[in-house]
């Protein structure tokens, strides 16, 4: 008979400072297991669907990943541990994380006592602070290959641009004034980039639309009104910017990701992905999300429930996944994954040996 504590260890996920997990494909001593794939992207209700990891008892366990297990160990508590922040200082709510050219990582959350964007290090080490007293909720968080820093306040309705040391450079939307126009924003979500520096903001709570500004933050155009046809939106939650100019949207209620040439023409979209909290394009175009099963399910557990996946970008298969918490994610230019979470953490995962049993 399997061995259930195998099996266990087989389908499980530990959160630990250094975390194992499952190969994709089971070792061939446990020919008692009988596992079927999906086909790519397709997801199954776990209760019923035939295809479970099952026993020689008929126990079923867990459905395997999508595509195939993405093998990385993670570091929970990224700026914690090391303890090297002002003292009293911990994460609030931690909204979204990004990183610099020189691998600093930017923490945005929702604190009451330590600033609300705090740096660090590769390595987790503390190097400064900025925007205390700004933001009336924080949000978003992006940096530019300028390495500027960009951020979304969702409570005062405003985007703004920061030096990499945190000095105010651009503010767009009237502070404290939800609004319509091409000046103002109603709970923006989101940014990101074009390749000359044009930036589209996910005007996503209360607009539904995509704001489109040239790299002085002039106006350029808008699309998206309320609905679930092409184009249409039920809460914008997150946008990106692949290297031809194509833009990616989370139309996160809709549980679908909608993909827009540059002026806001409708492509494609993708809906097996469920309700994808964050979008995030790498310069080579490898595309990483954060996402849900779906809505209810993101809402229910408050982000608990999310998965990481990698996605081919041309036909947006899925190449590989696993479980993680999130709100945020960003890959750094060496690999690693960022992961923010509203359970008031940054998850670092990295590539490096796993281990077997043990913790």
């Amino acid at each position: 008979m399997l061995n259930r504590r195998l099996l266990g260890f087989v389908a499980s996920l530990c959160l630990g400072a250094a975390c194992s997990s499952t190969p994709a494909s089971m070792p061939e001593a446990m020919d008692a297991v009988s596992v079927l794939q999906p086909a790519p992207g397709v997801d199954v209700d776990r209760d019923k669907a035939v295809g479970q990891v099952v026993d020689d008892q008929g126990l079923s366990g867990w459905y395997p990943h999508e595509g195939s297990l993405l093998k990385y160990r993670v570091a929970i508590r990224f700026g914690q541990e090391p303890s090297t922040m002002p003292e009293g200082w911990t994460f609030g709510r931690v909204s979204s994380v990004a990183t610099d050219s020189n691998n600093q990582v930017f923490v945005f959350h929702r604190g009451e006592v330590a600033d609300p964007i705090i740096v660090f290090d590769s390595e987790g080490n503390y190097v400064r602070s900025f925007g205390r007293g700004m933001f009336g909720n924080e949000h978003g968080l992006r940096i530019d290959r300028h390495d500027n820093v960009w951020v979304t306040d969702n409570g005062d309705h405003q985007v703004m641009k920061f030096s990499n040391e945190g000095e105010l450079l651009l503010t767009l939307g009237i502070k404290g004034e939800a609004g319509t126009t091409d000046e103002t924003f109603d709970r923006p979500a989101d940014i990101a980039f074009g390749a000359n520096d044009e930036v589209y903001v996910a005007d996503g709570y209360g607009n539904n639309r995509v704001v489109k500004y040239d790299a002085d933050g002039s106006f350029v155009t808008t699309w998206g009104v309320p609905g679930g046809g092409p184009g249409e939106f039920n809460l914008v939650h997150s946008v990106a910017v692949d290297s031809q100019g194509q833009v990616y949207v989370s139309d996160r209620e809709n549980n679908r990701i909608q993909i827009f040439d540059e002026n806001g023409q409708f492509l494609r979209m993708w809906t097996h992905l469920g309700a994808t909290q964050n979008i995030y394009i790498t310069p080579d175009d490898q595309v990483w999300v954060i996402t849900h099963r779906d809505n209810i399910e993101n809402i229910t557990y408050d982000t608990l429930a999310g998965r990481i996946m990698h996605l081919d970008i041309e036909t947006g298969e899925i190449l590989g996944a696993m479980e993680s918490p999130g709100h945020w994610i960003d890959v750094s230019d060496t690999g690693d994954i960022f992961i923010g979470s509203l359970t008031g953490n940054v998850f670092r995962w990295y590539e490096g040996p796993w281990r077997g049993m043990g913790r």
